[in-house]
């Protein structure tokens, strides 16, 4: 590991929507189409925003992030998005807010950025091969431009996608080539949880191969600045999530995840101590 991950970036996310999307993603639980058992609810309360917001900052977090559970940006998710932000540019400006909201177009993506946005998070999820296998209701290029759009509006660009899903390992680096293409900033790896109401199988991958993956995500977006392990991290980690790091990873994410639990914050930061790591205290 080199000096430059010696320090750990660890990022929050909050679900401000969720259980509401019509897409037919086949990975989401989020989906209305599968009726998962999660919670779900059109606005999360400003006033429970900014708790965790607090909690993740108090907690070491450097970003932290706004998810919605829709395909794209509208008029209303735009409005409510950026009305949190400014909310919590105010009263936490130590966190660097990310906008995670789907599909968006540029002016939107520029109407968030003066809202105090400073990056946008979009997966491209898989290959572009593959990706019809998942998802039927949009496409893998409209995630593409989107990304494209990050790009032009000067937003830092966040973009991963989630192995385990069926892939095979030519759509591993289909994914990996496409992503190192927009060059983004960090690159969040999610590993499949899978939940019973989902139609894929659950996640075959065993727990070599998910380090190996962490590897190739590095060797192949070398220029990214982060290589961050996110959803999927506790199940297919269990008691070797401190061995994640040695294959490249340098940030995760802290705290629950959109519809599952995460570890105990307080968890994670007694393993990076524990490595002799340190959080990182600036992006």
């Amino acid at each position: 590991m080199n000096k430059a991950n010696k320090e750990i970036f660890l990022c929050s996310i909050c679900n401000i929507n969720s259980g509401t999307c019509n897409e037919d993603c086949k990975f989401c639980s989020q989906s209305v189409r599968y009726k998962a058992d999660i919670d779900r609810y059109k606005q999360k309360a400003i006033e429970d925003i900014l708790k965790e917001a607090t909690a993740a900052r108090d907690n070491g977090a450097l970003g932290f992030c706004l998810v919605t559970a829709d395909k794209g940006l509208n008029d209303k998710t735009l409005n409510f998005v950026c009305s949190i932000a400014k909310v919590l540019t105010k009263e936490v400006p130590q966190l660097r807010l990310i906008a995670c909201n789907g599909t968006a177009s540029l002016e939107q993506l520029l109407i968030l950025k003066e809202a105090g946005i400073k990056a946008y998070n979009h997966n491209l999820e898989t290959s572009k091969e593959f990706y019809p296998s998942i998802c039927t209701t949009h496409s893998w290029e409209e995630r593409y431009e989107t990304c494209q759009n990050v790009n032009k509006s000067g937003l830092v660009l966040i973009s991963g996608g989630i192995f385990g899903l069926g892939e095979t390992n030519v759509d591993r680096v289909s994914m990996l080539e496409a992503l190192n293409s927009l060059n983004p900033t960090s690159v969040p790896i999610n590993f499949y949880h899978h939940n019973e109401a989902l139609e894929l199988e659950p996640n075959s991958l065993d727990i070599e191969e998910a380090f190996s993956l962490i590897k190739l995500t590095r060797e192949m977006i070398p220029n990214a600045d982060r290589i961050m392990i996110a959803g999927g991290r506790e199940l297919m980690f269990g008691d070797r999530q401190n061995e994640i790091f040695k294959y490249g990873a340098n940030s995760i994410v802290i705290g629950n995840y959109l519809t599952t639990s995460g570890r105990i914050m307080s968890k994670d930061l007694d393993m990076i101590q524990s490595l002799n790591l340190k959080v990182a205290k600036k992006a």
